[in-house]
């Protein structure tokens, strides 16, 4: 067995971290940290949890999280984990870290859109933790960035696309809808229910920080050098995301070619669900899983592709594609504590 820690267990991306590993087979949960919840039961402050652990949250130095776990999850914001990550490395620990502060491989990128980077040379070590692109890599890492929830579902949808080199890097318009949980636990008036409930809007237009890693990714995998739009939406729901893709294709393409493609890349990949002809991914349908639903429809007027991607932004999109990436790299099977169906309805 594993000894595993949850630095950051308050938010909704901790909370589900524990939920999972409380499940998982082959480790066992540790420690898990919060300042806000010092002092209380992890399932006192998640009573979801209750029966499930009985850890206490606590306030640890590096130092004592490195005597009481050799596997971590840094589930804080971006700086925090600039700050702690370097020293779970120099203790020669595994760190899955879900922040964006080691997603962004151009240091000079990193700080145009968040902050000053103090970690480089972390940085430099750092893997992309995508699995169905990135998984021989991860296995040998010992720290994986963590991706964001919105370039999850938008990359997956792509990839095979951008690898065969059928679609125009310059035309993508990525159009994501999100639960209001991607937005974090911590009170705010944007996400208050009154606020939310029974409306539906955009948010942070052509200034998303996940903009610059969707452009990173998409150039890795087309071999080129574009910027994308990219818009998030607000949805009165509490998890989910769907996106909505838009691409100019290069040729006259069917759809069963199409189809193929998709089948070549995903058709061993456990977590990505390709959709028959004519089905299309729903939220409902990912709601508390692992899985990313993909479909897609060429629009013959046009000459566009539509890609459609729907993934459970706090499972795929943080803590369940968190634990993916643990189980790669512990040599664990890659479906551990993570084969349970969608929740529905």
């Amino acid at each position: 067995m594993i000894k595993v820690a949850i630095i950051g267990a308050s938010g909704y991306t901790g909370v589900e971290l524990a939920r999972i590993l409380c499940n998982h087979p082959a480790i066992a949960l540790t420690a898990v940290t919060s300042r806000q919840y010092e002092g209380q039961a992890l399932s006192r402050v998640f009573p979801n949890l209750y029966k499930k652990t009985d850890l206490i949250c606590e306030n640890l130095s590096a130092e004592e999280l490195c005597s009481r776990a050799d596997f971590f999850f840094t589930a804080v914001p971006h700086k925090t984990a600039m700050d702690i990550v370097p020293k779970l490395l120099a203790a020669d620990k595994k760190v899955v870290d879900l922040s964006a502060d080691f997603r962004i491989r151009d240091v000079l990128v990193y700080e145009q859109w968040y902050q000053k980077h103090t970690a480089p040379q972390a940085l430099a070590e750092a893997v992309y933790g995508l699995p169905e692109l990135y998984r021989e890599a991860i296995k040998t890492s010992r720290l994986i960035a963590n991706p964001g929830c919105y370039p999850t579902s938008i990359i997956l949808g792509l990839a095979p696309l951008l690898k065969a080199g059928i679609i125009n890097p310059q035309s993508i318009i990525a159009d994501s809808k999100s639960g209001t949980s991607g937005a974090g636990r911590s009170a705010q008036v944007g996400t208050l229910y009154c606020e939310v409930a029974d409306g539906f809007r955009a948010y942070k237009v052509a200034a998303h920080r996940h903009t610059p890693e969707i452009e990173q990714e998409i150039n890795r995998l087309g071999g080129c050098n574009v910027n994308i739009s990219f818009t998030p939406h607000l949805l009165p729901i509490s998890r989910g995301i769907l996106s909505t893709v838009y691409a100019q294709l290069t040729g006259n393409f069917d759809t069963e070619e199409i189809q193929d493609l998709y089948k070549e890349m995903y058709d061993d990949e456990y977590f990505v669900r390709v959709l028959p002809e004519d089905s299309f991914p729903a939220t409902q349908y990912v709601r508390g899983s692992n899985f990313c639903d993909i479909g897609f429809k060429i629009d013959p007027r046009t000459g566009r592709i539509i890609i459609m991607s729907a993934i459970d932004n706090i499972v795929k999109g943080a803590a369940g594609q968190a634990v993916q990436n643990m189980n790669l790299m512990c040599g664990f099977p890659e479906t551990a504590g993570l084969e349970g169906a969608p929740f529905f309805p």
